[in-house]
């Protein structure tokens, strides 16, 4: 399903909700019923050969799960972990994987009218990952289909880890 039947489903279904949150000045969205849990950053356990975005595995509740650095990932600046920096785990399809961002912002409900195709630009993010974009108020979201985006060829998880 291509990002404009994606955003034909949203019109139907009405309102979304998504957690946002923020890497460098961006601030994304994904779908709030992928998040199973907000942890704050602990260093991960590293992987050898894993990719440099894949910062390592944790063990969380006697589940191993891998931790994506989203500003690694997404080629961002300078990466620096502080009080603010937290780890969002994911439900994605029986896997599940943690990313780590700069900040969670909050929880926003979309109304469909809020979200427009995003704009055709090379991007370090695969164009089919992007939902849209989403505007409320002052704030421009980046919506992101986190299924998708974590099931990349470069992320080196398959689709079977628990």
């Amino acid at each position: 399903m291509g990002a404009m039947e994606q955003i034909g489903a949203t019109v139907t279904a009405g309102a979304r909700e998504y957690l946002t949150f923020r890497l460098d000045q961006e601030e994304y969205g994904i779908d709030i019923l992928k998040v199973q849990e907000i942890r704050g950053y602990e260093p991960p356990t590293r992987i050898a050969n894993a990719p440099n975005f894949i910062k390592g595995v944790v063990n969380l509740r006697g589940t191993i799960v891998p931790i994506v650095d989203m500003r690694l990932k997404f080629n961002c600046s300078k990466v620096e972990y502080d009080a603010f920096t937290v780890v969002i785990i994911l439900n994605l399809h029986h896997r599940i994987v943690g990313i780590v961002v700069d900040s969670v912002s909050d929880v926003m409900e979309l109304p469909a009218e809020s979200v427009k195709a995003a704009p055709d630009v090379d991007s370090v993010i695969d164009g089919d990952a992007v939902l849209g974009l989403g505007s409320l108020e002052d704030r421009m979201l980046i919506l992101l289909d986190i299924e998708k985006l974590m099931s990349g060829l470069d992320m080196a998880l398959t689709s079977d880890a628990a």
